[in-house]
């Protein structure tokens, strides 16, 4: 990363596009998140056996905001997501989304509540089309009962095809038109990863959280990712959290970055304060993550 000395690796080798002079807009942006907060964690700790996940963790994300999540193996990532989505329970602080506070975010709820999210590994099914896959993302938001879409009531109509207007929406958006007919799983690896970001977009969710939405893809194919992650938050207003390796996208993406080590929050920020800031750039010395082949990427937690 740009400003750490050479040992400090992990952070990769690819040039942030932000110029790395002071952000101006970082006391807007912070007292905007104070005011208008989509997802508040505090003091959430997570262990399994004897073994910590993540203790204390402390986050804010506001409207509109996309906040990276970062740090090297280990560091928890992943376990926080899972944490903040109720897949895990965690044993102390709480999660506030919107004005709704939990111990334990009920994951039947999260629709409802206005969240969604993605997964490391895909999670499609596989002989299902693409509008048929996109569709399924709208499974918690029906209105109508399942005997009124058995017998074709005008509500079930009209649900019904509002799913499917909100669906062509997000294929146009993400660029599917031509892939609409076809089985998820006969696509390529990189457009199944755009269809289940079509699939968690098209509930227009307010809170988006998102593990590792580019991993194995191609330069090209993370820009293209890259985009269609920013015209997300551009048409829908959707806060977003990214767990993401590549430091070169997580720099030009991210409003506010947090960096975990070793289950604990070193720092929050913007780009230009991480690079700078020297919690972070000590707990990178003489790290020896190894790298993927794809420039600047760290393995996963």
């Amino acid at each position: 990363m740009s400003g750490l000395p050479h040992r400090a690796a992990p952070f990769g080798r690819p040039a942030p596009s932000r110029p790395l002079v002071p952000d101006a807009a970082a006391p807007r942006r912070r007292a905007r998140a104070s005011q208008d907060r989509i997802l508040t964690v505090e003091g959430l700790s997570l262990g399994f056996g004897g073994a910590v996940a993540f203790a204390g963790i402390d986050l804010a994300v506001a409207a509109g905001e996309i906040h990276a999540i970062i740090g090297p193996n280990g560091a928890g990532k992943s376990s926080l997501i899972n944490a903040i989505s109720g897949l895990y329970a965690p044993q102390a602080g709480r999660v506030r989304i919107g004005e709704a506070s939990f111990a334990r975010v009920p994951a039947g709820r999260l629709a409802a509540l206005g969240v969604a999210r993605t997964f490391q590994n895909l999670a499609l099914f596989k002989s299902l089309n693409v509008v048929e896959n996109i569709l399924s993302g709208l499974a918690g938001a029906r209105r109508a009962g399942l005997a009124a879409h058995v017998l074709g009531l005008p509500a079930a109509r009209r649900e019904a095809a509002e799913h499917r207007t909100r669906a062509e929406a997000v294929i146009d958006l993400l660029q599917l038109g031509a892939f609409r007919a076809r089985a998820a799983g006969s696509l390529p690896y990189g457009l199944q990863k755009r269809v289940e970001l079509a699939r968690a977009l098209v509930a227009k969710p307010r809170l988006l959280l998102l593990d590792e939405p580019m991993a194995g893809m191609s330069a090209a194919e993370k820009a293209e990712m890259s985009g269609f992650i920013l015209a997300a938050r551009e048409t829908f207003g959707t806060a977003i959290v990214l767990i993401e390796h590549d430091i070169g996208v997580v720099m030009r993406l991210s409003d506010t970055i947090t960096v975990l080590d070793h289950g604990r929050r070193i720092a929050t920020g913007t780009p230009t304060e991480i690079q700078a800031n020297p919690a972070v750039i000590a707990a990178y010395l003489g790290a020896d993550d190894e790298e993927d082949e794809t420039e600047g990427e760290v393995k996963a937690a």
